[in-house]
């Protein structure tokens, strides 16, 4: 089984992104548990297919979370520009 592409991840939108990092983040601890209690007995790969998938959904997540950020930030003047303006302003 080849590991998911993270194209995928991207092509989700915000609330099924949540949804998928909470379903993810359920399996591991499925599994976990299964190996816990010696119920897993083949398939230790999926452990591997399962974190590799969350990295990916947060990672997804950081960028759109930094995305917005960054929007935000430049659409709002520096301080420092704010604070020059307001002192010309002042002077005249």
């Amino acid at each position: 089984m080849a590991l998911p592409k993270i194209q995928a991840a991207r092509d989700l939108d915000d609330q099924a992104l949540q949804a998928a990092i909470a379903d993810t983040r359920r399996k591991l601890f499925d599994l976990r548990f299964q190996q816990a209690t010696k119920q897993l007995q083949t398939g230790l790969h999926q452990f591997k297919h399962e974190r590799h998938r969350l990295a990916q959904l947060m990672t997804v997540s950081r960028e759109r979370q930094l995305a917005t950020t960054s929007a935000a930030d430049s659409n709002v003047p520096s301080t420092a520009t704010t604070s020059a303006i307001d002192n010309a302003a002042e002077e005249e």
